[in-house]
C-alpha cells in the first residue's frame, strides 16, 4: 500500500523509561512496527525538502505543477 508521508524528522524519537529500558518511536511514517521504529526512517535520509510517497518499491518525490 502506498503512503504519502510528509515529515518534519527524519530519524525516530527516544523514549527513556524509568526502569533503564530505551524505546525508540516512529517519526517518519514508514515503519511497519508503529508506533515503535524499525529503521525504515533511513530510506529518507537523503531528502531534500519536499513531500514524497513511498511504496514497496521506494520513492517518488512530488512535484508542484503550480507556481
Amino acid at each position: 500500500m502506498a503512503r504519502l508521508v510528509k515529515h518534519d524528522r527524519n530519524k525516530p524519537y527516544e523514549i527513556k523509561v524509568d526502569n533503564g529500558q530505551v524505546f525508540y518511536v516512529c517519526a517518519c511514517g514508514l515503519s511497519k512496527h508503529k508506533p515503535f521504529c524499525d529503521g525504515s526512517h533511513k530510506r529518507t535520509l537523503d531528502e531534500e525538502e519536499g513531500i514524497y510517497i513511498y511504496d514497496e518499491n521506494g520513492r517518488i518525490k512530488v512535484e508542484n505543477f503550480y507556481p
